[in-house]
């Protein structure tokens, strides 16, 4: 998908600001600083649509982008970010329970990974939540620029087998340098929606 026209319709932190367009959704969730900003700006062509930062824990609201009228990007908060205090981290979970267990609009979740690493028992404990809201989840495991080629089917396998993936949800490998992974990513993200 060619994306022209994007931008950040509203950050959300409750359900009456939820953005009532009736647009398709799809969350992206994943570990703080994994990528997912960068993933963001790479499908949709754009250097600073979603804001990268080098500190983790940056996005702490359900951040609605709108891509071309047609379909809704959902940055939702990293997890595993330890300087955020306990008080705030069961907010988030509250605030994305409650999106990911009443928002009809959502399609899917785009579960972002880092390639390089064995997924984390937050990542896999991600994977579980999302699958008890009987979710799609399309994985996305980036920085695959970082792994050598030859390498990467092993990486994939171990993904899949350590996060226990349902046969039907898929791994992307993608890396924001190279845009690799971007058409296959644009073409599962469409068949969700």
């Amino acid at each position: 998908m060619k994306v022209n026209e994007a931008e950040l319709l509203i950050s959300a932190v409750r359900q009456d600001q939820y953005p009532k367009n009736g647009l398709p959704e799809i969350a992206l969730a994943g570990r703080s600083n994994v990528g997912k900003s960068s993933f963001i700006n790479t499908l949709v062509t754009r250097k600073n649509l979603a804001r990268t930062s080098n500190k983790p824990g940056k996005t702490q609201t359900l951040n609605f982008y709108e891509l071309e009228g047609k379909l809704m990007f959902v940055d939702v908060p990293g997890y595993g970010y330890a300087k955020v205090s306990k008080s705030e981290r069961s907010a988030w979970g509250k605030m994305m329970e409650t999106y990911f267990s009443s928002r009809e609009n959502l399609r899917g979740v785009a579960m972002i990974v880092d390639s390089r690493h064995s997924p984390s028992a937050l990542d896999i404990q991600m994977y579980k939540y999302l699958k008890q809201f009987e979710l799609p989840v399309l994985v996305i495991a980036t920085k695959a620029d970082k792994v050598s080629k030859n390498k990467r089917p092993k990486h994939v396998k171990h993904i899949r087998e350590t996060l226990e993936l349902e046969k039907a949800d898929d791994i992307v490998l993608f890396s924001a340098e190279t845009a690799q992974g971007k058409e296959d990513a644009w073409k599962l993200i469409q068949a969700m929606v």
